[in-house]
């Protein structure tokens, strides 16, 4: 056979390439209930449509060829439901997977070749962060920079162009840690750890004994900070919510997102959506369930749902057409807005920017929560960055007032003036500054009416303010644009979208808030 040795080499290569960090590192892996890289991306693309990039990288240290197959990062090219995505999936039974030089190379380049080609990434994440002594010492620290004036920066920054997603797998830090940071979606499995440093450089740096679950596991990022936009009970339940995600998205900030078939059954209920609504005006209900009626049958996808449970931010479906839902949520704090909220909604104006979701309003909100924790955590400037985005949001929205909005929070949830492409209420709405009922106790200077005529006085106080909060004042002044039979709003959604996509952009966004930073 001509060029046997050379062939006999190749296949040497791929078998040791193929082998990552050898079966006892492997065995290692599923002993801690966790895949391999390679078996991670088996089950998350379309069978045999992965195309390998970087096989046989290799660590630039002396003597560290053979031991570091594709340098501890394994990535390319494949399909997820029959579209083209590009995968990265760090390796830990390589030097756990720690950064270095020719890996570093490998992530940036297809990081930009996701942009120019207008494929989703995907980042599978397991890392015991740098990789030392490679980046010690003066020339090892300025090497990572990737050696250009700006390689640095393609690397750890990011304008959207196609989405990006993160799988938090198994411990992430470091470099997993900002690629989380950088993406649209991260999705966090039940067990593993997200964070700057480990607690082993922690312990050693200052003395802090943590556990990676206490540190960074799925309960801080989901409930606390809000950097993991779901929760998977194990790998393949992850997969699935990415693949679920994806399905949402279009490849690429040029494209409107996929339509979908619309399932039977679906806005059968809109006759009877009313009777979820209490008759009591200060009664809670869930905000979820409204919901639920309006969208395509199970079409509901929320994002970052255990984090600022004040407001409900959701992908969904309405005929067939991906729509992002920002909705108050009566339920939690009486659906007053916090500042854990405001951060939520933000990121979530990026996320439908970027990838031109038209956006829906569904406002029952009392105003924003204040007090002293509030000013501490800058309500004020949050409030008033909130606004700034929503400034720059520029595909077609449409707000609904089910029930009240007070105050600044009717201009945040897309007031008048506010750019609504269509601004509509529900017979049962209140606008106004304040509640009836506070505005009522300042008007008594604080104090309790207590004689039998002052508590008349104050009913009816708070009677005539209620009145005066119903739309239709606002309709007759066109400073609302309708109000609605809240039985056709699936229908009003489904009409409002015909004619915003039917316009000379197509739907398709201006994307000012590309660059806007992805977490908060």
């Amino acid at each position: 056979m001509a060029f046997e040795k050379e062939m006999e080499k190749l296949a040497q290569k791929r078998e040791q390439a193929l082998a990552m960090g050898g079966p006892d590192k492997v065995a290692k892996q599923h002993a801690k209930g966790r895949l391999s890289a390679r078996e991670r991306i088996n089950k998350l693309l379309d069978e045999d449509s992965f195309f390998e990039v970087g096989m046989f990288n290799h660590s630039d240290m002396p003597g560290m060829e053979d031991k570091t197959p594709a340098d501890s990062k394994i990535a390319g090219y494949g399909k997820v439901d029959g579209r083209r995505v590009i995968v990265l999936a760090n390796d830990f039974t390589v030097l756990a997977a720690t950064t270095s030089r020719v890996a570093g190379k490998k992530e940036t380049e297809l990081k930009i070749m996701s942009a120019r080609r207008g494929h989703p990434l995907i980042y599978l994440g397991e890392s015991g962060g740098a990789r030392m002594p490679d980046i010690m010492g003066s020339k090892g620290l300025a090497s990572v920079g990737g050696g250009g004036m700006e390689t640095f920066l393609w690397a750890m920054s990011r304008v959207r162009q196609s989405p990006m997603v993160a799988g938090v797998m198994g411990e992430c830090y470091g470099m997993p840690t900002w690629m989380a940071c950088l993406s649209d979606f991260v999705v966090q499995v039940k067990g593993s750890g997200m964070g700057v440093s480990g607690p082993r450089v922690l312990e050693i740096a200052l003395g802090e004994k943590v556990t990676d679950e206490e540190l960074g596991g799925w309960q801080v990022h989901s409930k606390i900070t809000g950097m993991a936009d779901a929760v998977a009970d194990n790998e393949e339940h992850c997969f699935e919510i990415i693949s679920k995600f994806l399905s949402y998205m279009p490849s690429h900030n040029e494209e409107l997102p996929p339509m979908a078939e619309v399932p039977e059954g679906s806005g059968e209920e809109m006759d009877t959506i009313l009777d979820l609504l209490p008759e009591k005006r200060n009664r809670a209900y869930d905000m979820h369930k409204i919901l639920k009626r309006i969208v395509d049958k199970d079409s509901l996808f929320p994002i970052k749902g255990d984090f600022g449970k004040t407001v409900i931010t959701t992908l969904g479906r309405v005929d067939g057409r991906v729509v992002g839902f920002v909705a108050n949520q009566p339920s939690f704090q009486a659906g007053a807005m916090d500042t854990d909220g405001i951060d939520k909604v933000i990121s979530f104006l990026c996320l439908c920017d970027s990838f031109n979701i038209p956006l829906v309003f569904l406002h029952d909100i009392p105003g924003f929560l204040v007090g002293t924790r509030a000013e501490k955590n800058r309500v004020a400037a949050r409030v008033m960055n909130y606004m700034n985005a929503l400034a720059l949001v520029t595909v077609p929205k449409i707000s609904i007032i089910v029930r009240k909005t007070y105050g600044m929070a009717f201009w945040n949830m897309c007031g008048s003036g506010c750019g609504a492409d269509f601004l509509v209420a529900w017979p049962t709405a209140e606008m106004s500054f304040v509640d009836p009922q506070i505005a009522a106790n300042v008007v008594f200077g604080g104090k309790e009416p207590e004689t039998k005529q002052d508590k008349e006085k104050w009913q009816g106080m708070v009677d005539s303010m209620v009145d005066d909060a119903s739309p239709f004042g606002a309709a007759g002044m066109h400073t609302i644009h309708d109000v609605i039979d809240p039985a056709q709003t699936r229908n009003y959604i489904t009409k409002a979208l015909d004619v915003c996509l039917d316009s000379k952009n197509g739907g398709v966004s201006e994307h000012k808030l590309a660059n806007w930073p992805t977490k908060f």
